[in-house]
């Protein structure tokens, strides 16, 4: 049976607040933000820096509910800045004709505050 990967879920277009580079690895998302776009913690996203074009992944540490933040962690904290757009991606695993039905999640906080409008 053939099956292709989709787009689950998408958090479009948030401001990265931190870049801790002394951490494990991952990246801290607003767990409002999380449960909004149905992404779980630990699980797997792709990012997109829109300011400089970076594309990478990570898995997912739920932050404080209603707090915006958005930090990247780790080796990933090279390549963001604070201030920098981001998009926030997860794909899932599916057949065909399950693929043909899928729509995805995707919400749209505001960019400045990074909260649910």
């Amino acid at each position: 049976m053939i099956q292709v990967q989709m787009l689950k879920s998408k958090i479009h277009r948030v401001t990265v607040t931190e870049a801790n580079l002394d951490y494990i690895g991952s990246i801290t998302i607003d767990s409002l933000l999380l449960e909004a776009a149905g992404i779980l913690p630990g699980e797997r996203v792709y990012i997109v820096d829109n300011n400089n074009g970076e594309r990478f992944d990570t898995y997912t540490i739920a932050g404080a509910p209603g707090s915006g933040q958005i930090c990247l962690n780790g080796a990933a904290a090279r390549k963001v800045h604070p201030g920098d757009v981001v998009i926030i991606m997860s794909y899932a695993t599916m057949t065909i004709d399950e693929a043909r039905t899928f729509k995805p999640t995707v919400i749209f906080p505001d960019t400045a505050t990074n909260r649910l409008v």
